[in-house]
């Protein structure tokens, strides 16, 4: 959501520029490790729409929709990347296009995982009406209201930038940054101030449902333990969604106690921040899930 979700190598200084021999190792590296992730996570998009014991369960729909929304963030990042390499700077239309896919992203996927314990703790501490409660449909509405909160999200920016900035704006080149397209620096303040709303009512839901969910598996139903551990790795994602917040901090701080390494460090915190991430999903539902693991070998290595 801050300008960690798109455009994170050279930085905004033009005075750092990587060789040539460097530029096109790291793009490779970039390249590859999108490559391999999103052929997982496609993988796992395609075992879910071959079969219905999958797409008629809201807990998979949920998973799948992260999935979907970690495969459209890592593109908009990788992108970015590239883009910042060979253009080093883009069409202010075409970057701030760009931007709002990523924060989208960025955005839902704390509250995807929120909503995924929630239905955690349903099924657990409620199981008589976890039926009644999670439904398809109900399942479809609640993604629709995870993008409509997104989206009010980044809207005021959106604009507050078609309202001050000119057409000459639109039509110019800019290095593809989400300060260099949104301008005003009140708009940073409320950025900050919604990410920190957003983040606190996440965490909340997240330790009240873990809680509940612990007491109900202290009564030693294995899936309820079961459920308890695949909340605890939603609090390691959510972890991780957090990074991405104090993407330009850690970078900073790093910057000043290794001033030489400022290009090494940008690129291995970008990698462990808005790259090696969305692994976790496939790793939590398409590995420790027996059902969905059962499937998903078979098209992964294209088995019969």
């Amino acid at each position: 959501m801050n300008s960690s979700s798109h455009g994170y190598n050279v930085s905004s200084r033009p005075s750092f520029r990587d060789s040539y021999s460097t530029a096109v190792a790291k793009n490779v590296i970039v390249v590859a490790l999108g490559l391999i992730i999103n052929y997982i996570n496609g993988t796992l998009i395609h075992t879910f729409s071959k079969h219905q014991i999958f797409y008629l369960n809201p807990r998979y729909i949920l998973f799948i929709h992260l999935v979907v929304n970690d495969m459209i963030q890592l593109t908009t990042t990788i992108t970015l990347f590239v883009s910042s390499y060979v253009f080093y700077k883009i069409n202010s239309s075409l970057c701030c296009l760009i931007i709002v896919f990523a924060v989208f992203t960025t955005l839902n996927t704390p509250l995807n995982l929120a909503v995924m314990a929630v239905e955690c703790y349903i099924a657990i501490c409620l199981p008589l009406r976890h039926a009644e409660i999670c439904t398809v449909k109900r399942t479809y509405v609640v993604i629709g209201l995870i993008w409509v909160m997104s989206t009010l999200s980044i809207l005021p920016d959106l604009f507050d930038a078609l309202a001050t900035e000119s057409m000459e704006f639109f039509h110019s080149r800019v290095f593809c940054l989400r300060e260099n397209i949104f301008r005003n620096p009140y708009l940073t303040e409320k950025r900050d101030i919604s990410n920190i709303v957003f983040l606190v009512i996440i965490w909340l839901t997240l330790f009240y449902t873990y809680l509940r969910i612990l007491f109900t598996a202290q009564a030693a139903a294995a899936d309820a333990k079961k459920a308890r551990n695949t909340v605890l790795l939603h609090g390691f994602q959510l972890l991780l969604c957090i990074l991405t917040y104090v993407f330009n901090l850690m970078i900073e701080g790093l910057t000043y106690l290794f001033p030489k390494g400022v290009l090494a460090i940008r690129f291995t915190i970008a990698i462990f921040v808005q790259v090696l991430p969305r692994l976790i999903s496939p790793v939590i539902y398409g590995l420790r899930d027996k059902t969905f693991r059962k499937y998903l070998k078979r098209y992964l290595f294209c088995t019969p």
